[in-house]
């Protein structure tokens, strides 16, 4: 009785992950500044990187779940805490955008070169594909906003299909954001307006493929019986983040694609 836990909050036990993750990207950071460099076996250095950061993230979340799954440490007050963290990264990742459409709209209000967009840049058509991927997300949004609400009714079966749905959504827009990419009329170095184009379109499109594969590991979860009513964050930290996705590139529609072009 003397060890029992007299309050709700989780001490964390000692975890060599973030010593780990600390360790993996450096090692990545490395092999990108000899990429660039153009030393030997710079490739091979990030593929080192790259593969222990895969593997860190692999066994730090796998240790989330066993708390919140199995070991019970995610009580009410430490949800509390861990929404606050997400709201406070979503905040970060706002302000990293940010700073892409600072960037943009530097050079589209005070061009200097005279003319946005620079002579010789072919824009895309914003009611093309854009317009697809953007009603593709925008439906997505719908489908994973389904999955959230079937699970606070407890309706597996819907909540499987909302975040399937979500997934495969989220895996065409990549798709679409790929087929585009090949077809583009100017390279990463051709002015200013693609540098930024390629920067914050490319990077969304990162935030597509990570928020993704988080949804399809809630997919799994769910499959497997693990959110409830009551203890879900996994899957609402999920939901937030693609909603973010999805309002950053409502963003970058109107001002990149539209309102730039």
């Amino acid at each position: 009785m003397a060890h029992e836990q007299q309050h709700p909050y989780h001490l964390v036990e000692p975890s060599p992950w973030p010593f780990m993750g600390a360790a993996a990207g450096f090692v990545l950071a490395v092999g990108g500044v000899m990429y660039m460099h153009g030393l030997p076996m710079a490739v091979l250095v990030m593929l080192v990187g790259l593969a222990l950061i895969i593997a860190t993230m692999f066994f730090w979340w796998r240790d989330i779940i066993r708390e919140a799954q199995w070991q019970g440490h995610h009580s009410p007050v430490v949800q509390i805490g861990m929404r606050y963290g997400m709201a406070l990264f979503i905040t970060s990742e706002v302000f990293f955008f940010l700073a892409f459409f600072w960037a943009f709209f530097d050079m589209a209000l005070y061009p200097r070169t005279g003319v946005w967009p620079p002579e010789g840049i072919q824009t895309f058509d914003p009611f093309d594909l854009p317009l697809i991927n953007t009603l593709i997300l925008l439906l997505s949004g719908t489908t994973v906003t389904w999955a959230h609400a079937a699970l606070l009714q407890n309706n597996r079966k819907d909540l499987l299909w909302g975040l399937g749905l979500t997934v495969i959504l989220g895996f065409l827009f990549t798709c679409l954001q790929a087929y585009e990419y090949s077809h583009a009329a100017f390279g990463f170095t051709d002015t200013v307006y693609a540098s930024t184009f390629y920067m914050a379109t490319g990077f969304h499109g990162f935030h597509v493929i990570v928020g993704t594969i988080f949804l399809a590991v809630c997919w799994v979860r769910a499959y497997k019986g693990h959110f409830t009513p009551e203890q879900h964050f996994g899957f609402e930290a999920a939901a937030w983040y693609w909603h973010f996705v999805d309002v950053v590139w409502l963003f970058l529609f109107i001002c990149v694609y539209w309102w730039g072009g």
